[in-house]
């Protein structure tokens, strides 16, 4: 499939991962995550990475966050090396714990308004209000984390970090515990807060249907450690459920196509 497609001059390039290497030591040996992974991504793409369990993506993101450093290569934002974690990167996690559980849906908004000083203090409160309505959660603004569904704490989670305005929005597998239906309705919402909000979205799942449902960019990696093997461009909105189920198969027959290879 060859190396990572290049995009269009109207869309700069945002974030870079230059031959990006992470490994980890478990016992007595260097693991490798993941290897030489080159990747570019422009403002305004929604990019999904996809790949087996065990690959590497998580492990990607959380370089990207910087919560990790890679081992070898770089990851730059906007030119800068990225080196720390920042609200210029926002992340979501799989875990519905991720929000205060002694404080509500408004204040936990709030509080990250406040210590990242993403905005003015007098718009604050006006700032919360807006992404809370926006992920349609208006009448839980006063609700506790524990009192709320699975599915409304992930709303809470996104409209935590969409308020902050962070140039990337990261997302670890955000929906892969909650069930069918809910996770379809979320991958949608997303798409539309993505239309509506205009950020950059790097997104890990190891989900075929999601990748395709929501990824304008499907960048699939080999099973451990995970090396670039193919990038797809997504399908446009309203798409025929024939392009759907055309661009799934492609998917499936590579990701089998390199199982298949592994050693048993």
């Amino acid at each position: 499939m060859g190396a990572p497609l290049a995009r269009p001059a109207e869309h700069p390039i945002l974030l870079t991962l230059d031959r990006v290497s992470l490994t980890y030591r478990a016992h007595d040996r260097i693991v490798t995550a993941v290897e030489q992974i080159d990747l570019s991504v422009a403002a305004g793409d929604r990019l999904v990475i996809l790949g087996p369990s065990g690959c590497g993506k998580s492990t990607l993101l959380k370089a990207v966050a910087g919560f990790v450093k890679p081992s070898a290569g770089r990851v730059t934002l906007d030119g800068r090396p990225v080196d720390r974690p920042g609200p210029d990167r926002m992340m979501v996690f799989q875990d519905f714990d991720q929000l205060f559980p002694w404080q509500t849906v408004r204040d936990n908004i709030l509080f990250a308004l406040k210590t990242t000083k993403a905005v003015a203090p007098a718009e604050r409160m006006q700032v919360a209000n807006a992404v809370i309505e926006q992920v349609g959660l208006t009448a839980f603004a006063g609700a506790y984390p524990h009192t709320l569904s699975g599915g409304m704490r992930q709303r809470v989670a996104i409209a935590r970090a969409l308020a902050v305005r962070p140039r990337v929005l990261l997302m670890d597998e955000p929906y892969a515990a909650l069930d069918a239906l809910t996770r379809q309705e979320m991958q949608d919402e997303l798409v539309r807060l993505w239309r509506e909000r205009n950020f950059t979205l790097l997104f890990v799942t190891h989900s075929i249907e999601e990748a395709v449902r929501i990824g304008s960019r499907i960048v699939v990696l080999s099973p451990h450690p995970g090396r670039f093997r193919a990038e797809f461009d997504g399908l446009p909105a309203g798409a025929a459920p024939a392009a759907r189920q055309a661009l799934q198969e492609q998917l499936e027959i590579l990701l089998f196509e390199r199982r298949s290879r592994e050693p048993h």
